[in-house]
């Protein structure tokens, strides 16, 4: 059985194929490739990789693109609770246009009863699977494209400024040697 409907709000662009595409645009600025190098230098001089600041960031940066898994749970908890399902029903004989001006982007979830268990599986505009729902175990959540490109960009960047800090460092501690500053080696 797909349902379509349980939704949330994103900016929606279409592109060339005349498709409707629903991915939130993210860019990595000038701004945040700053932030991110302040911090690997930071953790560079502390000999730590990926402190609790940059943590931090990545997470509020993913969250940017991230769809509204509660959100999504909820409303599938409460219409998987009422039992008969009618709510469900409405949800998916609903016009998409009303769906689409009410809540945004909509989310399609294909329940499965049969075989060894009834489970729920959550997809987002772009095809994603980003929610599980299997009975006896509960909620797992998967983490979409998009988020995983927005994890990708950041960690590059960030590995490109603490690799430069170290070397940096390095750089600085191999010129006190070579200066008298202190001898490594004895």
């Amino acid at each position: 059985m797909d349902i379509t409907g349980i939704a949330k709000s994103h900016q929606t662009n279409s592109t060339a194929a005349g498709k409707t595409s629903s991915k939130k645009e993210w860019k990595l600025s000038d701004s945040l490739r700053e932030k991110i190098t302040e911090y690997a230098r930071e953790d560079a001089a502390q000999n730590v990789y990926m402190g609790n600041k940059f943590l931090a960031l990545r997470k509020s940066e993913v969250a940017k693109v991230a769809p509204d898994r509660a959100a999504l749970m909820g409303k599938l908890n409460q219409a998987m609770s009422s039992g008969n399902m009618a709510d469900m029903k409405k949800i998916k004989e609903a016009d998409e246009r009303w769906l689409r001006i009410l809540f945004g982007e909509p989310y399609e979830a294909k329940f499965q009863s049969e075989g060894t268990g009834s489970s729920v599986h959550v997809y987002d505009g772009n095809g994603d699977e980003i929610l599980t729902y299997t009975a006896g175990v509960g909620w797992h959540e998967k983490e979409s494209k998009a988020e995983t490109e927005v994890h990708g960009a950041l960690k590059a960047a960030y590995y490109d400024a603490f690799r430069a800090a170290r070397q940096e460092i390095n750089a600085g501690v191999a010129g006190m040697e070579v200066q008298g500053g202190f001898d490594a080696r004895a």
